[in-house]
């Protein structure tokens, strides 16, 4: 079967050091995994705060970049969301590209790979797990956590600790599982409305 995973760098602000951790890990999962990977960049969407005049699960999205989001999205399987931790929270345009969809999230498992300073996102990978459920996405209790990351960054990008390689294996082998089982169950769902 074969299944798309989409690397999400949520965090949009300006010398951002999620664009390193994500295509590290992008490149992690298409060596480590049996996902066709793609890496989104969310800084490339341009998103606004929640500026679509109708419900996201209506789909009726009048702006480009909200249709771009939703389309990039809609043809996933799975979702590692690569945020930061700021103020014990994730990062607003996390939570932004959350929101501002609905149906493309729907039965679509989603890990999460945290970085910061003590904690590595912990926090904020907690926060955001109850906003994914919400969205009828599955968040797997496995995350990656990157705790004190400025430490594992250079020019070249960013080099895990072993630790953080191994917890990456892990967490892909269950999003692979999740969402081999899960797509079949969207593909139901949608035969029935059709």
């Amino acid at each position: 079967m074969s299944l798309k995973l989409n690397v999400i760098v949520t965090s949009v602000r300006p010398g951002r050091n999620g664009i390193k951790v994500g295509k590290w890990f992008a490149d992690f999962a298409k060596k480590n995994s049996e996902f066709e990977v793609e890496l989104v960049d969310l800084a490339d969407y341009d998103l606004p705060l929640l500026d679509e005049p109708n419900h996201p699960m209506a789909q009726q999205y009048e702006h480009e970049h909200t249709k771009r989001w939703s389309a990039v999205n809609d043809k996933a399987d799975a979702f590692v969301f690569v945020s930061p931790e700021y103020n014990y929270f994730p990062a607003a345009s996390t939570v932004n590209a959350i929101q501002v969809l609905h149906r493309e999230w729907h039965k679509k498992p989603a890990g999460l790979v945290g970085y910061g300073g003590v904690s590595g996102g912990t926090r904020a990978m907690q926060s955001t797990k109850i906003l994914m459920t919400t969205v009828s996405m599955m968040p797997l209790p496995q995350e990656v956590p990157i705790p004190f990351v400025f430490n594992f960054l250079n020019e070249d990008g960013y080099t895990p600790a072993p630790e953080v390689e191994q917890g990456a294996k892990a967490m892909l082998a269950e999003l692979y599982a999740w969402a081999e089982q899960l797509k079949p169950l969207r593909e139901q769902e949608q035969q029935k409305a059709a």
